[in-house]
């Protein structure tokens, strides 16, 4: 036995849909629609990982407010049933840095030759901008050099050519 219960429903002020829920006064379709189109503002990083290309990015709304999100923080975050109230949880929770701790606890290090395997830093850092002693130069910094070639030092190169055929005298006589 079914019963049906009449819920109060709401028009959508973009579609005119009648649905149970808004969101800005939009029902969850145009919603999307509306966020998705927002666009992200100049030098924006992710809330969460520090992605910066644009073209990854959106803003999404979260507790009241927008932030910037990559594709894929935005994802994991919209599957989360219960997302921490503040940016630092939301950070701690979709972390990806496995490196931060000791995953290997206080076991014995059974190894022939011992030695600390995490030395330095395997990933670039960030580009903050190149410096001389950056082994990283960014292409823009390459701009400055200038290759001079003197006459001397040009070899002749045979070049083969296109060329129309002469014509051929008609043989009907």
């Amino acid at each position: 036995m079914s019963v049906e219960i009449d819920r109060a429903t709401l028009p959508c002020g973009v579609c005119g849909a009648r649905v149970t829920e808004l969101r800005r006064g939009r029902c969850w379709g145009c919603y999307t629609r509306w966020g998705e189109a927002r666009p992200v503002g100049k030098g924006a990083a992710c809330t969460v990982c520090g992605e910066r290309r644009r073209s990854e990015l959106r803003l999404m709304e979260l507790h009241g407010r927008s932030h910037p999100f990559c594709h894929s923080c935005s994802g994991r975050l919209s599957r989360i049933d219960a997302v921490p109230p503040t940016l630092a949880g939301i950070r701690a929770l979709l972390n990806r840095e496995r490196r931060t701790g000791e995953r290997r606890g206080e076991g014995v290090d059974r190894r022939i030759f011992p030695r600390e395997r995490r030395v330095g830093e395997r990933r670039v850092p960030p580009r903050s901008g190149a410096s001389d002693t950056d082994p990283h130069i960014a292409l823009a910094d390459l701009e400055d050099i200038v290759i001079e070639i003197e006459a001397a030092e040009v070899e002749p190169v045979e070049q083969t050519m296109v060329r129309l055929a002469p014509e051929q005298p008609h043989e009907n006589g």
